[in-house]
């Protein structure tokens, strides 16, 4: 039989505060097991939360940035379940009143997935798995988190792992986030059923929690996806369970029963008082926003005429599309800018932390000078190319390498005789091109721009060994 996926991501976002939700213990990531935390933060009897008021500021961006309604008024509730990773016995999150509600991400294909609310709530420990035993490292426990909870409407896997990417980009776009997955800063629980095709009804979902890796999720999901419909097949039921994934095998393991609401027993958390975010409060955190990367793509797409592709590569990381912005303030031709970035700079930041970080040699402004020398007509593409080559290995501007002498073109006769030379001193890339090789019209030309510095315009000078090669065949 067919079945249609049905699909909604429970995402976990690490809010990029200095300090804890309910405490002063730093958020920083790392550092020696249990040196981050305090009695605040692993629930010792007597202690007090106090709500840190930069984290509701970034829940509300972060709503406002994924088209949601900010409650004015909302609460903070005691979520209760006995885990080593929570030493109190409950974790403080929101439940019935949640902080942000009814928003969506918009994926290329125009789909709408709908997100039920966004809640702010406190992180857990981290249990460590070794040597045969379990260890708790409570220093993440009380880091400040968002749940963004999608509505079921994600189709496919690839659906799924744009629309975390495009969350992932939001997040950081707004800077209430790192988003390193690799750190655990984001990560998803995957709620996953599946349905006859054309069905309304839901079948009956499991969750595989705490995925970090868009590959491991998409692995998982597929493992899923065969597992459920092989159960459906042959007359089984889906058992609604918590999953996790189990990276060595390739495969999902049973973690525990699915619980519902009513089994974590929720109520009002007695020791915070009601969180009031007031229009004016909306208002200016809304102003605060920057333009976000799909409107940013479309516009450099609409304006500067540049490739989805291209725009797309610009866009992903923000301090990228400052970095282009700024190289290409006063310039005409925008995409020589985005052509350097993509085709030279990125070979140089291959990672994506070094491409979130974009902490490269040169300032913007180093870039667009260069440009705009190439845009005068004072250097030819090849010298703009090579320069730049410098330019990143020692961080200094285009003034460090091109004299005055460099500047402007050769001479119709000058470039004959470079190109003169060039036929002479390669006799086989003359054969193999009349052979029909057009490649060896490469080699020839490489000759001509070296000895001119860059100097000679290469497609004028193409013109020109072809020309002495007809003349002289």
């Amino acid at each position: 039989m067919n079945y249609e996926i049905v699909c909604g991501l429970e995402t976990h976002v690490e809010l990029s505060t200095k300090t804890k939700i309910f405490c002063g213990c730093t958020t920083e990531f790392g550092g020696e097991q249990n040196t981050h935390c305090c009695p605040v933060c692993i629930g010792l009897p007597g202690t007090l939360p106090i709500l840190n008021k930069q984290v509701v500021e970034f829940a509300v961006k972060a709503g406002l940035a994924t088209h949601c309604e900010i409650a004015p008024i909302s609460k903070m509730d005691r979520k209760n379940y006995c885990y080593p990773d929570l030493p109190k016995a409950y974790q403080i999150s929101q439940f019935d009143m949640p902080l942000c509600k009814n928003g969506y991400v918009k994926l290329d294909n125009g789909r709408k997935i709908r997100i039920n609310h966004i809640h702010i709530e406190e992180d857990a420990g981290k249990l460590v798995h070794q040597k045969g035993g379990t260890y708790v490292d409570y220093n993440r426990g009380g880091v400040p988190l968002i749940e963004i909870v999608s509505e079921p409407d994600i189709r496919s896997i690839e659906e799924a792992r744009e629309y975390m990417e495009k969350l992932q980009s939001i997040m950081r776009y707004i800077g209430v986030s790192d988003c390193r997955m690799q750190e655990g800063s984001v990560r998803s629980d995957v709620n996953i059923s599946l349905r006859p095709m054309g069905s309304e009804e839901y079948g009956t979902r499991t969750e595989i929690k705490n995925m970090n890796s868009y590959t491991f999720m998409e692995r998982a999901m597929r493992y899923e996806i065969e597992r459920q419909s092989d159960l459906l097949d042959s007359g089984k039921k889906v058992e609604q369970e918590t999953l996790r994934y189990i990276v060595e095998e390739d495969r999902t393991e049973s973690m525990r029963g699915k619980e519902d609401a009513n089994d974590y027993r929720y109520f009002r958390e007695p020791d915070l008082v009601t969180i009031s975010v007031d229009k004016e409060t909306v208002e200016r955190l809304a102003a605060e926003l920057p333009e976000l990367p799909d409107a940013k793509m479309e516009r450099y797409v609409s304006e500067i005429g540049l490739s989805e592709t291209d725009a797309a590569l610009l866009t992903k990381y923000r301090r990228i599309a400052e970095y282009f912005e700024a190289a290409s303030d006063g310039v005409q031709n925008k995409k020589t800018v985005a052509n350097c970035i993509i085709g030279q700079v990125f070979r140089r930041v291959e990672t994506e932390a070094e491409k979130e970080a974009f902490a490269i040699s040169i300032p913007p402004e180093y870039l667009r000078d260069l440009v705009l020398l190439l845009e005068s007509g004072k250097i030819k593409n090849n010298l703009m190319k090579s320069t730049l080559e410098k330019m990143l290995d020692e961080g200094k501007p285009y003034t460090a390498f091109i004299s005055e002498s460099d500047m402007g073109g050769i001479d119709e006769e000058t470039l004959k005789k470079l190109c003169s030379e060039s036929i002479a001193n390669s006799p086989n890339a003359v054969a193999d091109y009349l052979g029909g090789k057009e490649k060896a019209l490469k080699s020839l030309l490489g000759y001509v721009m070296k000895n001119s510095r860059g100097k000679a315009d290469a497609k004028e000078a193409e013109a020109c060994l072809k020309a002495l090669i007809q003349e002289n065949a």
